[in-house]
C-alpha cells in the first residue's frame, strides 16, 4: 500500500515537473516574441501620408519606397510583413506592443533614442519649405512671427517649435497628415509648411500654388532616416542591418530608388 502511495506521489510529482519543465520552455517561447510579436511576420508601421516614401496606392494599400524596402528587408529574412498604417505621433509608442518595427521617414533623434532603438541609416534627408508663390520667406528669420504648419511628432514640428522658442509670435498648426497641411497652405491659413524635401517637392508638383524652398537655405541640418524598433532588440536590430547591407550590395536598394525617388 505503502509503495502504491509512494509510487502515486512520485508519479503526480513528476507530472508537476513536466508541466514546470513545459511552463518555462512556454516563457521561454514568449520571451522570444522581445523579437517578433507573431512567429514568422514582421509587423511594420507606417504612415501612409508622406510621398514617395509611403502613400496609399491605387490599388487602396500601402506602397512607397520604406514600403518595397521593408518588404525586401522581410524577403531576406524569410518573414511575412504586415504593414499598419496608423497616425505617425503614435508609431514609437506602438512598438514592441502593436507593431514590430516602424518605417516612415523618420528621423534619428537623441529623443526618439530614449524610447526605441533604430538600425543602420536607410536614407539622408533635409527639411524644406513649403511657401505660396510670391511668398516674401526666403530663409529662417522670415519664419519667426509666421503661421506655421507641421505633420505632429515630426522634425518639421520640432523646428517650429524651436523658432516659436525664440518668438512668441509665431504660431504653429500640426497636423496628423502632412497634406492637411498643406492644403491649409494652399487655402491661406498657414503661411508656411516646413517638412521633409522629398514629400515637398512632391507636393510641390501637385499644386501649381506653391513653392518648395531648399531648407539648405534655413539652416536645417541634415538628417538620417532608421527603422525603429524595441529598444534592446539587437538580436532584431542586427538581422534587419544585414539585409540593408545585402540589399544594397545587391542592387536592390538601388532598384528601389529609381522607381519610388528618382522617378519623382
Amino acid at each position: 500500500m505503502k509503495k502504491r502511495i509512494i509510487a502515486l506521489i512520485m508519479t503526480i510529482f513528476c507530472g508537476l515537473s513536466i508541466c514546470a519543465c513545459g511552463s518555462e520552455n512556454t516563457v521561454a517561447k514568449a520571451s522570444g516574441s522581445h523579437e517578433l510579436i507573431h512567429e514568422g511576420k514582421l509587423v511594420v508601421g507606417t504612415n501612409a501620408a508622406f510621398p514617395p516614401f509611403e502613400y496609399i496606392g491605387d490599388d487602396g494599400k500601402p506602397d512607397g519606397f520604406d514600403i518595397a524596402l521593408i518588404k525586401a528587408i522581410g524577403d531576406e529574412l524569410g518573414l511575412e510583413v504586415e504593414i499598419q498604417d496608423m497616425e505617425f505621433d503614435s508609431l514609437v509608442a506602438s512598438i514592441g506592443s502593436k507593431i514590430d518595427v516602424s518605417i516612415a521617414g523618420m528621423t534619428i533623434t537623441e529623443e526618439r533614442k530614449n524610447a526605441v532603438d533604430f538600425s543602420d541609416s536607410y536614407y539622408d534627408a533635409v527639411q524644406y519649405v513649403l511657401v505660396p508663390n510670391g511668398s516674401e520667406i526666403k530663409g529662417y528669420d522670415d519664419l519667426k512671427g509666421k503661421k506655421i504648419g507641421s505633420q505632429m511628432g515630426t522634425t518639421g514640428d520640432f523646428i517650429s517649435e524651436d523658432i516659436k522658442a525664440e518668438d512668441d509670435s509665431t504660431t504653429i498648426s500640426t497636423y496628423d497628415k502632412a497634406l492637411d497641411a498643406v492644403n491649409d497652405l494652399v487655402n491661406g491659413r498657414v503661411d508656411a509648411v516646413i517638412l521633409d524635401k522629398n514629400p515637398a517637392e512632391v507636393f510641390a508638383g501637385q499644386y501649381d500654388e506653391v513653392v518648395a524652398l531648399d531648407g539648405n537655405d534655413f539652416g536645417f541640418e541634415p538628417e538620417k532616416y532608421a527603422i525603429a524598433l524595441s529598444k534592446g532588440n539587437t538580436e532584431l536590430g542586427g538581422k534587419i542591418n544585414g539585409a540593408l547591407k545585402t540589399l544594397k550590395e545587391n542592387g536592390t536598394y538601388d532598384e528601389l530608388i529609381k522607381k519610388y525617388i528618382e522617378a519623382e
